[in-house]
């Protein structure tokens, strides 16, 4: 870090995390509660805070910055809510419904309930315009493209007020000049609509995901450009020396116009940072298997890293979108703090998904929420501090917690409180659980052979239990737990990728050229946009994929390659990974068979300084940390347990605390259950461990 400070930010459904680092290595977290219908005032807010610790105003604080990232759920809150733009699509004439057609199937999972409704439509039917145009599977043109067909589009268009454009044709990603053309012609009639061509945001086969990744980017992109616009003028008002970067889905950073261009990009925001931060509070452990959960007050999100490479999702099924780009695989689901307990027409209690987000928020937080959530449970249990959280910052009502329990769960099901609260716990713990096997289990991945690493606010308080119910002997919760998916952003890199399509079979030395040809036009690209960004030389770097198939074989599978000329010589060793990573995927290969590429990739980085470690003192014997003790629950009779409580600001490196206990840190609470020790290690990350210290 060349700066005093840099800055990471990451808004959730309910608090928005401020992490600052400066470059002794020293890290604060901070926390403000979210604003949905005003993102930007959280992020206000959130400053003031800062300014108020380190005791030096907004405006000296952002000019020391070398890098302010922001994470934010803004795009992914317009999908969920379908509170996009009014969007227009200009298509092939006689494909305006391959959204509705979705290639013939429902998403997996719903595929023979004939119960399950159809999606909503981001772009309605009389907004889709066929335009008279065609290329042929070779390249070839056969029907030139209608401008006239084109023009009619945007009159209509204009007539009903839309504001965004997504173009997509048939095989475009072979001849994009209609597109383009057509583009110009949006342009020209429609100067203030922001225009979005698939064949340049995914120029890869399958026209179905093309077309549906591009209306999801057309739809985000006057949200995600009103957002960024809004939060890059905050900024620069505030002295800032360089542009606000932005996390995006995939696992990097971008520039505003880049989030404004690639909307689509924005939608993972917030989560697809936390594998670089598991990774990161891993590695003074020599762990690379590493499974990161993340329980905010909204929703529990699941990464998993094998061998210290994170999975990646391309042509997925998101909120009931295809989207073709590259994606943080990320498993989301509604169990968070905020997360609703109620009773079901069986008499069953359940959990979530819904939730009382920050507005009104749990009962306990004393804002008007009456409904019993996860938080309450937490209280009631003896787990979380009666006090508050964040520091006293956010007070808490234990008897509104109990009332609100007692009123809708413990008197309708005839038990006790503690027990509810305790069904309470054990109900959104499985919850969780079902999803960690979803990324593990159902992957042909053993939990046992990860570490457990905990982000997020109420993560701390079910991650043994969590990881008893998996088997998983070893946990790893950086005492920033509740802000590591913002400390992930500062230690991650600019990233962008760049797609071509080369449908090519493995067979001719005009195949290898042309797949090298490709390589290097799209990293040249690439490398340029990294130039203007700032980055060259040493600090950048480049990674390669192919899409591959055995000929005959309607999907593909990713391989990635290294960096190396594609020639007769070489293309070997890609048909040799491509016959491996089929075999691990499937359980088999044909090495006899011949073998296509589909798709190409290439991800450029762009090489980020990081900020120092941490690094603890050595401490002076938990015993001296305890500061009381409180009755807490850990079995489902609901019998209390004298608990100690220990104060986390106290304790140092190599202080051990064994379970049953609670550990209090300023933005987190830490749930030791009986039989599990919590090791705090000069990293700053306790490591919990079943069995005695």
């Amino acid at each position: 870090m060349k700066s005093e400070y840099r800055l990471g930010i990451d808004a959730g459904g309910t608090f928005t995390d401020f992490v600052l680092a400066d470059k002794s290595g020293q890290v604060r977290l901070f926390k403000a509660l979210s604003t949905p219908q005003d993102p930007t005032l959280a992020i206000r807010n959130g400053l003031a805070l800062i300014s108020e610790e380190l005791g030096v105003p907004a405006t000296e604080i952002i000019p020391g910055c070398d890098l302010c990232i922001n994470g934010t759920t803004v795009g992914l809150n317009a999908l969920i809510q379908h509170k996009g733009a009014k969007t227009g699509l200009i298509c092939t004439a006689g494909h305006e419904d391959s959204l509705e057609i979705r290639l013939g199937h429902k998403e997996d999972g719903y595929r023979y309930d004939p119960e399950y409704p159809p999606a909503t439509m981001l772009v309605p039917r009389y907004l889709r315009r066929g335009v008279s145009e065609r290329v042929l599977s070779t390249g070839e043109v056969r029907t030139p493209l209608n401008e006239a067909d084109v023009r009619a589009a945007c009159e209509l268009f204009l007539a009903e007020g839309v504001e965004t454009v997504a173009i997509s044709f048939v095989w475009s990603v072979l001849h994009p000049e209609h597109e383009r053309r057509a583009g110009e012609i949006v342009r020209e009639m429609m100067p203030g609509a922001i225009l979005t061509l698939g064949s340049e945001l995914y120029p890869q086969v399958r026209e179905y995901t093309r077309t549906s990744t591009a209306v999801v980017n057309a739809y985000l992109a006057p949200i995600m450009k009103r957002y960024v616009d809004a939060v890059d003028a905050w900024f620069r008002s505030l002295g800032a020396k360089h542009p606000v970067r932005y996390y995006q889905s995939n696992g990097g950073l971008a520039i505003g116009q880049a989030m404004t261009d690639r909307s689509v990009y924005a939608i993972n925001s917030g989560p697809a940072s936390a594998p670089a931060a598991g990774q990161y509070v891993c590695e003074p452990f020599g762990k690379k298997d590493v499974i990161t959960v993340d329980m905010g007050g909204t929703s529990f999100d699941i990464t998993l890293t094998k061998d210290g490479s994170t999975n990646i999702s391309k042509n997925i099924d998101f909120l009931r979108y295809r989207i073709g780009v590259p994606m943080i695989q990320v498993e989301t689901l509604g169990a968070g703090g905020g997360s609703i307990g109620w009773i079901d027409e069986m008499g069953l209690m359940q959990m979530g998904p819904q939730s009382a987000g920050s507005d009104p928020g749990p009962a306990c937080y004393g804002q008007g929420g009456t409904l019993p959530t996860v938080s309450d449970a937490n209280l009631t249990l003896g787990y979380l501090n009666p006090e508050g959280l964040v520091g006293g910052r956010l007070p808490l009502d234990a008897g509104k917690a109990r009332g609100a329990i007692e009123k809708a769960l413990a008197e309708p099901l005839g038990m006790s409180v503690e027990r509810a609260a305790y069904g309470m716990f054990t109900i959104v713990n499985a919850n969780m659980v079902n999803g960690i096997r979803r990324v593990t289990v159902e992957r042909g991945y053993d939990p046992r052979d990860f570490v457990l690493v905990g982000a997020g606010g109420a993560t701390a308080a079910h991650i043994t239990a969590l990881a008893d119910a998996m088997g998983i002997d070893t946990i790893v919760l950086p005492k920033l737990a509740s802000g590591l998916c913002a400390f992930g952003q500062i230690i991650s890199d600019v990233k962008y990728n760049y797609m071509a399509t080369a449908p090519l079979r493995l067979e001719s030395d005009a195949a290898y050229a042309r797949i090298d040809e490709l390589f290097g036009q799209i990293e040249a690209q690439g490398l340029e946009h990294l130039k203007a960004d700032g980055f060259g030389g040493a600090n950048t770097r480049v990674k390669r994929s192919l899409d591959m198939r055995y000929v005959g074989q309607v999907h593909e599978c990713t391989v990635e390659i290294d960096t190396f000329k594609v020639d007769a010589s070489s293309i070997g060793r890609i048909i040799e990974a491509f016959h491996k990573r089929h075999e691990q995927l499937y359980t088999y290969s044909e090495p006899h068979s011949v073998v296509e590429v589909v798709n190409l990739e290439s991800t450029v980085y762009g090489l980020v300084d990081k900020p120092g470690r941490t690094v603890l003192p050595p401490g002076k014997g938990a015993a001296s940390a305890i500061k009381a003790h409180r009755d807490a629950v850990f079995s489902a009779d609901g019998a209390r347990v004298k608990t100690p409580i220990y104060d986390g600001g106290r304790l140092g490196a190599g202080d051990s605390v064994a379970g049953p206990a609670v550990i209090e840190e300023v933005t987190t609470t830490i749930v030791v259950e009986p039989g599990w020790t919590a090791k705090l290690d000069a990293s700053g990350s306790y490591l919990i461990t079943r069995g005695a210290a």
